[in-house]
């Protein structure tokens, strides 16, 4: 029996810090993106609301100063970035969209754009948060379209968005229906003056890493960089193999454009020598897809850390 021959794919994760004009951060990123190119990137993808700064972080805010659709400059120019350099882009931005009653939408979303410059289905943030500093369901719909699968020249791959990170079903989801590569575009970081528990960043790429090795499949964290009103983003974009192994790790503090080649094989050899998607027992899993779900406790408000992140947030008011 014929080894199979090896199935190479470059990927490309760009972090970068963000400043108050989306014109100016669409074209610093568009030249971080020429900079990836020219290091052989086939896939490339942008951290979540790339061109925004975190306006979920405040409360209250005008949507539509931070949204755009389909049609518009942000989508419109990379779309010709795509097609000149025959590459896939994963571009999250605030979606504003009008639903088949002609009502007007807001979604995080990830507009995928092929090798020739073509719109794929567009993916909609399923997992909404809704937290001190992450008031994220005052502004986003949650996605009613499911999860997107994206056939490529170079493989086939999903997009899940930050929330989406830290919920196993998601992961497991886009890994059976075929995907190779999971993307994680985010933008996380650490509230400044609110001593946290936990390690958020080890936490996030401890997740992420999990993910690929329960699913056997190439995982890419994409992280923003960089101080906006009280949050402290951590950057440290990387790429995991599908065993954990951090392939390539960005810094945590500077605009980077951090490239690697990957070897999609690796996923066949994990997962036929681990058996973790073999040896799953669906029949078992019922309750997963019950409606059941634990509700927020009334006393969170008078937990001493919850109370501590609201007080640090409240610095920049």
């Amino acid at each position: 029996m014929k080894n199979k021959k090896n199935k190479f794919v470059t990927v490309s994760a760009i972090q970068s810090s963000v400043g108050s004009d989306m014109k100016i951060n669409v074209e610093k990123t568009i030249l971080l993106v020429e900079e990836a190119v020219k290091k052989g990137a086939q896939i490339i993808a942008l951290q979540e609301l790339f061109d925004t700064s975190y306006f979920p972080q405040y409360q209250k805010m005008n949507k539509d100063d931070f949204a755009e659709d389909a049609s518009g400059y942000t989508i419109k120019v990379f779309k010709e970035v795509a097609k000149k350099h025959g590459v896939v882009l994963i571009i999250p931005i605030y979606e504003k969209k009008k639903n088949a009653k002609g009502k007007i939408e807001y979604h995080n979303s990830a507009f995928v754009i092929d090798d020739k410059g073509k719109l794929m289905p567009t993916y909609h943030k399923v997992h909404i948060p809704h937290d001190p500093g992450f008031y994220e369901k005052e502004y986003f719909k949650p996605s009613d379209n499911g999860y997107k699968i994206y056939k490529t020249k170079f493989a086939t791959f999903a997009v899940l968005i930050c929330y989406d990170q830290w919920f196993p079903e998601a992961a497991r989801a886009v890994r059976l229906e075929g995907a190779e590569i999971i993307f994680y575009p985010t933008a996380i970081g650490n509230i400044i003056g609110y001593n946290a528990e936990g390690d958020w960043h080890d936490a996030w790429e401890t997740a992420q890493r999990g993910h690929a090795i329960a699913n056997s499949v190439h995982v890419v964290g994409i992280n923003r960089v960089g101080r906006e009103g009280q949050m402290e983003f951590f950057g440290q974009s990387f790429v995991s193999d599908p065993f954990g192994k951090v392939l390539a790790r960005a810094s945590s503090n500077k605009d980077e454009v951090l490239v690697q080649k990957i070897d999609l094989e690796r996923n066949t050899f994990f997962a036929e020598g681990w058996g973790f998607l073999r040896n799953r027992r669906p029949d078992t899993y019922k309750v997963l897809t019950l409606n059941k779900l634990i509700k927020k406790s009334k006393g969170l408000q008078n937990v001493e850390h919850y109370k501590d992140m609201q007080k640090a947030l409240k610095k920049n008011d």
